[in-house]
């Protein structure tokens, strides 16, 4: 039964550094809970084994080696509380002491097969949602005060769940008036400019009408959640009590982590969303099939999926992720799809699936002009990817490393005078890319030291003397740079090679996860009777500096940091339930870069100066300071004049930003001066949109100046 154990334990005594280093994936995941439907029944039997493994796997494979206990059971369902209501709005406080009084057991549970807590939560939430779905239609047929002044609280961490259910309906009855004050504001807005002025009980009335369709799709979302889901949630519950990025993912999220890894699927290549019950065509892919095909268009209605030759399948009132898990499918076979065209007409289109390519996950590079009228090279790493099973069994594969090298050696066709690498919003990825893609700028040498849990230290090395590029280069992260991305900039930051450009720190996930299939070792009769079990993405090691110190839960700090929309969010792994503490081992032997170091207080003088100088970065001091402050002011005012007011202090803040940066060295990206080509091109219009953008970003602005100013040291 110990299937993981013996996997990861496999893994770690037998592969080679090298090997090892592409097994290991390192990524950043949000706090989102979300889990996807799985489409099989309940299976009471397949929980059980699931939460067995769970109970014998994680304590013995996990980095922490925590204990599965009385403590770690009040984690766990510290957790799935969370994740059962986390805003407060369905259950009682009656609800949660009952739910509460399985907490110190979980850990018994699990190891008797008795894991009761789901059950329970799924049942008792099903009856709040039901009781809640009521009050809503009540709510708005009777009407708001919109003169009365109320306050809200939007922070769910400083209410109290409800004592009973007129303290439920009195916190949906603010939250509704919440919702239909901003939609009837923004309504009023609109009649600004509009050629004939509804009056304004109209208007109240079209806000009743919009505010009962958009509950009505949200009831019913929460209405086909299942029990596996809730099962599901509670065994990640378990995983993510031992830390933030050990996860147990269902089948449909296993699946959607291979994809992210590779960067591409098989299928048709249309996104679709819930619409009323109904999976509406919201996108088609460019270069997929459904684009060559040329019959599927957005906003079409798919009502009914089938495979050749077989009966087809309704799929109205399906949830989308289930309806995308059917669409997709082998490369070469055929699916025919009955659609509802948006003039009512009803067609069966097929289309043959074949390899959908995910390109804003791939590596983009441009060319833009520096301040000194010469050009710099610009390199965006969305993520590091890589196909692991392909290039396990020897197969041809796309990923980071290779896309960057090409990326750099296109650039260096042009006389460039600096690189831009920008990693920013990179939550990481395949931990061999990170070492691999530092080594194109520096010589062989030490990139990381990563840590097992058993205190064992790997140190990961470039082998490659080779230099892809050497000039100036400058590496710009923000608050969700994550995991590979900060080993790449903390290395290039530790060998002088590059200046690290950002807010004031990256996100600091410094550990190491290795995605397991839970059915691998299964026997192939057991694997056929008690179905898919999903994954298990498991932390087993931390990385360190070449000069010792974790990048985990401080992030990297930038050389010069800019001002940033962002410094208000809580992101980051400090912010995280459970996440491991900031340590340090000692320093590898390494060879610096450079042999002068950067003259780093002149370097930021500068950038300073330029910053103090122009209207646009000030804006975003200023508005970034508001954002903060705003985020602690969570009582809001439900007085119609007072949620005006507020409506228009933001959008001046708005007016104003784009504003100074259209007119300012800063720049900004504003749609209606971007260019556009030919609207049935639509990869040509995307990178021509793409490279406009980054023309236009203050941070691109800014880094292109610092790369000047590194010319002349």
């Amino acid at each position: 039964m110990h299937i993981t154990f013996f996997m990861a334990r496999k893994y770690m005594k037998n592969l080679t550094q090298r090997t090892l280093a592409v097994f290991l994936v390192l990524l950043f995941f949000t706090a989102g809970f979300g889990i996807a439907k799985d489409i099989q029944d309940f299976d009471q039997k397949r929980n059980q084994l699931i939460g067995d493994m769970l109970d014998k796997e994680l304590p013995a494979v996990h980095f922490s080696h925590k204990k599965m206990n009385e403590s770690q059971s009040i984690e766990i369902f510290t957790l799935f509380l969370k994740q059962l209501d986390y805003q407060k709005r369905f259950l009682l406080s009656s609800d949660v002491t009952m739910l509460r009084s399985f907490a110190p057991n979980i850990a018994d549970n699990l190891e008797h097969g008795t894991n009761v807590l789901p059950k329970t939560g799924y049942d008792i939430m099903k009856k709040r949602i039901g009781q809640v779905e009521k009050m809503v239609d009540q709510i708005l047929s009777a009407g708001f005060d919109v003169q009365s002044d109320e306050i809200y609280e939007t922070d769910p961490e400083k209410i109290a769940y409800a004592v009973d259910l007129k303290g439920l309906e009195n916190r949906w009855r603010k939250i509704m008036r919440a919702q239909v004050l901003y939609k009837y504001l923004e309504l009023a807005e609109d009649q600004k400019n509009a050629k004939e002025k509804l009056p304004d009980d109209e208007l109240w009335k079209q806000v009743r009408e919009k505010e009962s369709g958009v509950n009505k799709e949200f009831f019913q979302r929460l209405n086909q959640v299942t029990l596996q889901d809730h099962y599901d949630r509670f065994f990640n519950a378990i995983a993510r009590s031992f830390d933030p990025h050990t996860e147990y993912l269902p089948p449909t999220q296993r699946d959607e982590f291979d994809i992210q890894m590779r960067g591409y699927l098989e299928g048709v290549g249309a996104t679709l969303r819930d619409e009323n019950g109904f999976n509406k065509v919201v996108g088609i892919v460019p270069g997929g099939p459904a684009a060559k095909q040329g019959m599927l268009q957005a906003e079409d209605i798919i009502l009914q999926v089938a495979e050749k030759g077989a009966n087809p399948v309704d799929i109205t009132d399906m949830r989308a992720d289930d309806a995308a898990r059917l669409i997709r499918g082998a490369k070469g076979t055929e699916i025919l799809l009955t659609v509802k065209k948006p003039d009512g007409t009803k067609k069966v289109i097929p289309i043959i699936r074949d390899v959908v390519q995910i390109e804003d996950t791939f590596v983009k590079d441009t060319v833009i002009d520096a301040s000194d009228g010469g050009k710099i090279g610009y390199i965006l790493i969305p993520s590091f990817y890589r196909d692991f099973e392909k290039t396990n069994s020897g197969e041809d594969a796309r990923n980071a490393t290779d896309d960057t090298r090409k990326a750099i050696k296109n650039l260096q066709k042009n006389k460039l005078e600096g690189i831009i690498l920008d990693l920013r919003n990179d939550g990481g990825g395949s931990l061999v890319d990170a070492v691999d893609i530092a080594g194109l700028f520096i010589k062989s040498g030490p990139v990381v030291q990563v840590k097992a849990s058993n205190g064992k230290i790997q140190v990961l090395k470039d082998d490659d003397p080779d230099i892809e590029y050497s000039g100036p280069l400058v590496v710009l992260v923000n608050n969700f740079s994550a995991s590979a991305s900060e080993i790449v900039a903390a290395a290039l930051q530790d060998y002088k090679r590059a200046i690290i450009v950002g807010g004031e720190h990256t996100y600091g996930k410094g550990t190491v996860q290795i995605a397991i299939h839970l059915n691998n070792n299964l026997r192939g009769s057991m694997a056929n009777e008690i179905g898919d079990l999903g994954g298990l993405q498991l932390t087993i090691e931390k990385f360190y500096r070449i000069t010792g110190g974790s990048t985990q839960y401080k992030g990297v700090a930038p050389d010069i940091v800019l001002p940033s929309l962002a410094q208000h969010l809580r992101s980051g792994e400090k912010y995280l339930d459970y996440s491991l503490p900031w340590d340090q081992i000692g320093p590898v032997k390494f060879t610096s870069f450079r042999t002068k170091p950067f003259e780093l207080d002149m370097m930021r003088t500068m950038s300073q100066r330029r910053v103090d100088l122009d209207p646009g970065w000030q804006t975003i001091a200023k508005v970034g300071k508001m954002a903060n402050e705003r985020s602690r002011q969570t009582a809001v005012s439900l007085k119609l004049a007072n949620v005006r007011q507020r409506m228009e202090e933001d959008r001046e803040e708005r007016k104003s930003l784009r504003g100074q940066f259209q007119t300012s060295q800063a720049g900004f990206y504003d749609d209606e001066q971007l260019p556009t080509v030919d609207g049935t091109d639509m990869e040509k219009n995307d990178s021509l949109r793409w490279k406009e953008e980054i023309k236009q970003d203050p941070y691109v602005r800014e880094a292109k100046n610092i790369i000047v100013d590194m010319k002349r040291q």
